[in-house]
């Protein structure tokens, strides 16, 4: 890893992934690393700018790196996710996901609703769940080892805020997670 010129962590639905880019830019020199694991290696490019794309996560998300020459020598690197920059998606994603972070039996635990979907994701796994309707809303269930779980949404009466969730364990509220 002499050549690492960029590292990216990437917050999805089925955990955060770390993206490592090495650039050789005198042997021209390409390799995508998501998670450690090596996706993309190319040997002896003459074109020292350009594009990688690959996926990312159990969703097989779109990412591309792009490449570009600044002054000389000097190069920039920039991760798009799904097409848009990296802020632009996280900003995005802080819309249409919540997440929670907890810590049960001894191991913590991320959860993610997908808000437009309704799945849940839990550790990086999709969990098997059952939705119901309830006097204010609506419920989705699910279980975590031996505990009851559930996502209220209720509607908050605003429009700019619309529907909010809520993270039920054990009938406890879970505070939702920043970012």
């Amino acid at each position: 890893m002499t050549d690492l010129v960029a590292v990216w962590d990437v917050a999805l639905s089925d955990g955060v992934h770390k993206i490592e880019f090495e650039h050789g830019t005198t042997s021209g020199k390409r390799v995508v690393y998501v998670d450690g694991k090596e996706e993309i290696r190319k040997e002896w490019m003459f074109k020292l700018v350009g594009k990688e794309t690959f996926c990312v996560g159990a969703a097989k998300t779109k990412a591309t790196i792009n490449i570009d020459a600044v002054s000389g020598f000097a190069y920039e690197y920039t991760l798009e996710i799904n097409g848009k920059s990296l802020k632009k998606y996280m900003e995005n994603r802080s819309k249409t996901t919540n997440t929670w972070v907890l810590h049960v039996d001894g191991e913590d635990f991320r959860v993610v609703l997908e808000k437009d979907t309704m799945d849940v994701w839990c550790n990086g796994k999709k969990m098997e769940t059952a939705g119901e309707f309830v006097d204010d809303g609506t419920e989705t269930h699910f279980g975590l080892g031996k505990h009851a779980c559930y996502i209220k949404a209720v509607s908050s009466g605003k429009r700019k805020e619309g529907i909010v969730h809520t993270l039920i364990v054990d009938n406890r509220e879970i505070p939702e997670a920043s970012g």
